[in-house]
Parts: structure tokens; C-alpha cells; sequence
């Protein structure tokens, strides 16, 4: 085919057009309409803030395109950003720090805190109440997940028990309930609105808290390729979150219906009431707090000594705070 040049006035029009929009969503927004990013999310409750921002139109206010990637638990964001599937995706700190160690990934922001979103919960008839009581149980548990490894490192050892002291037993975190109403399971690990819902049913009561052993925030990561090609879309993609952010504070009441609509449309069926139980326990503040290093600091340490890891990441380099600096500017 062949091609002609642009006339004069073809020219001025396409000027005038971009301009226009420029002067509408500003030229940073405007640039951000050139690149997609592919989100990933957890369908359990800690991925419920990004698939509110992913509903609510701040991306798209701010020029920013999107493909969204959901899957059960963040572990398999990680992995999926660690094979470059993805690229962006939150998960707590013991996830990332692993794939920061296994692909590079970096933190580009705090989003929440969801410590109280996880338990470890028995059967109701069993009438458990100690951790140490799950001593030749059957424990459902998602392997390599934030709550899994915070189990198995941390809640375990300091009730005594070793890991040949109960069956743990593999499964996704939307897979316990069912299975420990079939009885398949005596306990499981999981986090909410599975939590709330299996106390709600009457199936399962709480053992422990993970908020007891960790408040668990969870990071927005990144691929190192995305950000560094695209620091202007990281930097709209900030402050749409920080829209987002003020929103779960000021019109909680739209927030709950559309996250609602997300589980019941997924055929889960609970009460508004127990819903609610489950939201208020996402604690989302969006930014970057000082205290963030030394919280992974130590996740790292202890990862290190597992062998889970093969370093302790350099912090300047996993901790990308200069794109938050930047939104909130």
C-alpha cells in the first residue's frame, strides 16, 4: 500500500485533538495511554483492593489501560511476575521477598494490612483451642503462600510442633472450607472471607490470629523491566491508587457493594453481615511507611536461614520509593 504524506490541514486536526486531551488528562495521563499493564490479583479477600481499583474508574481517569489476571492466592501472582506473565500484583512480605530473590521484583508501594484477615481454624466439633492441639491433625494449607510460611515458620515451632508432628495437607485457599465441612481436613490456614464464612456456617472456630504473630502488609510489586520502561504509567498508576485509597475511607458503603457483588457473583453466599466482618478487617493505607525495611529485614533473615532464599535483597534496590514520592508530589 502505498503511503501519502498528511495535508496541512489532516495535520492541524490530529495536533489539535492530541492537545485537547492533553489539556484534559494532562500530559503524564496521556502518555500513560501508550502502555497496558497486566495486574495480577488474589481472589481472596487482600485482592479485593486492587480489584476495586480495577472497578472503579481511577485508572482509566488517569489514562492508564489494563488487563487484570486473577488467581487464588498471591504466591501465584509472584510466580507468574517472576515468569514475566504479569506485572504488577500485591502479595505480603514473605512472598515477595522470594521473588525478589527469584526475578528481581521490586515494591512500588504499601497497600494494606491484613494480618486480621488470616487464622488458623479447626473444625467446630473438634473444639480446638491451642495450636499445639493440631498435633496428628490433618492441616489444609496453601504451600508458599504468606500465611502458609508464616504457619510453618513462625506459629508451629513456637506451639512445639514440627513439621512431621501434623499431615499438612496442599490446598488453595478457596478449597478449605468445603473441604473441612467434607471433614477431609481438621484445620486449615486461610484468610478472610473464607474465615468468616466458615465460623458464620458453624463449620470451623478460630485457633489463632496470624495478626497475633504479624500485622502482614502487603505490597504492590513490580517487574524491574516495567517500571524502568514505564515510570511515568507506574507514577498515574500510584495516584489512581491513592484515589482509591481515599475512597475506602470516605465512601466505605460504594467500596462494600462493589467487592460484594465480586463474591456473590463468584456463587459464594453469605450474609451483607459477615461480609462486612470480613471487609473491616482490610486495613488499606496506601503509601510507603518508614517502618517497611526493617519488617523485611527480618522476613528476609529468616528466609536466608531456611535456605528459602539466596541473599538478603539490597534494600535500595527491592524498595522503589521514589515513584510514591512522585504520585504524592
Amino acid at each position: 500500500m502505498e503511503l501519502r504524506r498528511l495535508t496541512r490541514r489532516e495535520f492541524l486536526i490530529l495536533s489539535s485533538s492530541s492537545l485537547a486531551a492533553a489539556r484534559v488528562l494532562g500530559p503524564e495521563a496521556l502518555f500513560a495511554q501508550s502502555t497496558t499493564i497486566r495486574q495480577g490479583f488474589q481472589t481472596n479477600i487482600w485482592g479485593m483492593p486492587t480489584y476495586y481499583l480495577l472497578r472503579s474508574g481511577a485508572l482509566e481517569k488517569r489514562g492508564v489501560k489494563f488487563e487484570e489476571f486473577a488467581v487464588p492466592s498471591g504466591n501465584l501472582t509472584m510466580q507468574q511476575m517472576v515468569a514475566r506473565q504479569v506485572d504488577l500484583g500485591t502479595y505480603a512480605g514473605q512472598s515477595f521477598v522470594t521473588g525478589h530473590d527469584k526475578g528481581g521484583l521490586v515494591a512500588i508501594a504499601q497497600i494494606e494490612k491484613v494480618g486480621k484477615t488470616a487464622r488458623v481454624m479447626a473444625r467446630k466439633e473438634l473444639k480446638i483451642t491451642k495450636v499445639a492441639d493440631l498435633k496428628g491433625l490433618k492441616v489444609g494449607n496453601q504451600v508458599g503462600s504468606s500465611t502458609g510460611n508464616t504457619f510453618v515458620d513462625i506459629i508451629a515451632p513456637r506451639a512445639g510442633l514440627k513439621k512431621e508432628d501434623y499431615q499438612e495437607v496442599k490446598m488453595d485457599v478457596n478449597e478449605m472450607v468445603a473441604a473441612a465441612a467434607a471433614k477431609s481436613i481438621d484445620a486449615f490456614v486461610t484468610v478472610d472471607p473464607y474465615c468468616s464464612i466458615a465460623e458464620a456456617e458453624g463449620i470451623a472456630t478460630t485457633v489463632v490470629s496470624l495478626y497475633d504473630y504479624d500485622p502482614m502488609p502487603v505490597f504492590m510489586a513490580a517487574t524491574p523491566e516495567f517500571v524502568e520502561k514505564n515510570p511515568q504509567v507506574a507514577i498515574e498508576y500510584l495516584r489512581a491508587w491513592l484515589d482509591v485509597g481515599k475512597e475506602f475511607k470516605q465512601n466505605p458503603a460504594k467500596v462494600a457493594d462493589v467487592i460484594y457483588g465480586f463474591f456473590t457473583s463468584k456463587g459464594y453466599k453469605m450474609s451483607r453481615e459477615t461480609f462486612n466482618k470480613a471487609l473491616a478487617n482490610v486495613e488499606v493505607d496506601v503509601g510507603f511507611p518508614a517502618d517497611v525495611r526493617p519488617y523485611l529485614q527480618q522476613i528476609a533473615e529468616g528466609r536466608l536461614k531456611e535456605k528459602k532464599i539466596s541473599a538478603v535483597p539490597d534494600w535500595s534496590k527491592a524498595l522503589r520509593t521514589e515513584f510514591m514520592a512522585k504520585a504524592r508530589g
